[in-house]
């Protein structure tokens, strides 16, 4: 199947003000309006060589980059893959009864490489920057997409530069650092950390979150996994929402798969952005109908991933959740710390505190009546709660 590959990519496309560019040339934001890039593929190449035999037929190593006509990689030996991708989704029975829900499942991310999502992002995002010329590549990060950027830039033989809060979990300071790349620690949240990163780098290519088309690109694979595993989409996809990377990629990943005939057409879930009281700004601006947030002066929870003060995407973010039917609530630590310990002992499974969100969230959503009992629930954790041991110590989990 290797010598097969083909990436349909065809343009990149701003989200904001529809001009397009040329995925051939190193692009960042729309120089025009600061607006994401989107990258757009040729659906009919796409329907030509792509069916679900197809992509069954190609061997699981291959982890999400089986679904390489809707990648925007044009060789496979600019892939640079730690085995990212094909994580299981699991029927989370217990949690299900407790809740009286009879089709809840979790997407694991926790079994990607450096134990989260952000695998699949930084994979397909520094694969597709080495492919147009890319040897040194920078990001602010509270934490784990740091820690990814870090083990594929050591993979590749590339530089790396992170920028991260000195609130950041040691775990994930130790990962970035065991990698080997340029660490520098700063006061406040990530925002500060990217304002630190853009004054003091300047020979670097930034892969900030949104600010380059294809981080969106690996993280939508999380989407096509759900439909294959599922054989549909789900009813709802809740999803701990801080740069909402994945929130939106899902949603992009489905779109595509409708496009090209492996989706039925009425067949959307309602996404749901779960986010911390401390650190809420999509909750509040989907309550009042803004179109963009306004950043919290002084965002805290004990969720690092979720504590993004202003989300760049936030636009589409918002677009996404009131398109699809979908909503955003706000969940406290206490609840996110029970939900912890709820998803351990009735799934056996460790999350991540952003992932345990997302049960916090769900729980409210039951309490309001918001989720049919029979509905086909996807709850997304992120991550493996094994790299927040010393912030679970310190709230006495």
């Amino acid at each position: 199947m290797l010598d097969e590959w083909f990436s349909a990519l065809s343009i990149l496309r701003c989200t904001r003000c529809g001009k397009t560019y040329d995925p051939n040339e190193l692009n960042t934001v729309c120089p025009a309006c600061k607006g994401v890039l989107y990258a757009e593929y040729d659906i009919e190449k796409v329907k030509e060589r792509l069916t679900w035999d197809v992509i069954k037929s190609r061997p699981r190593t291959l982890g999400l980059w089986r679904y390489y006509e809707l990648l925007p990689v044009r060789r496979r030996e600019n892939v640079v893959s730690l085995g990212e991708g094909a994580t299981p989704l699991l029927k989370a029975a217990g949690l299900g009864k407790a809740l009286g829900l009879s089709n809840l499942y979790i997407k694991d991310e926790s079994l990607n490489p450096t134990g989260t999502f952000k695998a699949r992002g930084v994979a397909v995002a520094l694969s597709k920057g080495i492919e147009l010329g890319v040897r040194k590549f920078a990001m602010p990060s509270a934490g784990n997409a740091g820690a990814a950027l870090a083990a594929y830039a050591a993979k590749a033989g590339v530089e790396s530069v992170i920028y991260a809060p000195k609130s950041t979990p040691i775990a994930m300071i130790t990962e970035i650092r065991a990698y080997g790349a340029r660490l520098t620690l700063v006061e406040g949240s990530i925002s500060d950390a990217a304002r630190e990163l853009s004054k003091r780098e300047k020979d670097v290519f930034d892969i900030t979150t949104m600010k380059e088309p294809y981080r969106v690109e690996g993280k939508k694979t999380m989407g096509f996994e759900i439909v294959e595993q599922l054989g549909r989409a789900p009813d709802v996809v809740i999803y701990p929402t801080g740069g909402g990377t994945g929130l939106l990629g899902i949603w992009k990943g489905m779109l595509e798969l409708r496009e090209a005939g492996l989706l039925k057409d009425e067949s959307m879930p309602r996404m749901v952005a779960v986010q911390s009281t401390g650190c809420n700004p999509i909750v509040e601006a989907f309550r009042k109908g803004w179109e963009e947030v306004k950043p919290p002066s002084n965002p805290q929870t004990i969720a690092a991933g979720i504590r993004v003060p202003k989300p760049y995407a936030d636009y589409l973010i918002l677009k996404v959740l009131r398109e699809s039917g979908g909503l955003a609530l706000e969940v406290t630590d206490a609840e996110i710390i029970e939900a912890v310990k709820e998803m351990a002992r009735f799934e056996g499974l460790l999350p991540c505190p952003e992932g345990a969100a997302t049960l916090a969230g769900l729980k409210k959503m039951v309490n309001a009546g918001q989720i049919d009992k029979s509905e086909e629930v996807v709850l997304i954790n992120t991550g493996s709660g094994l790299k927040y041991m010393d912030v679970f110590l310190r709230y006495g989990l």
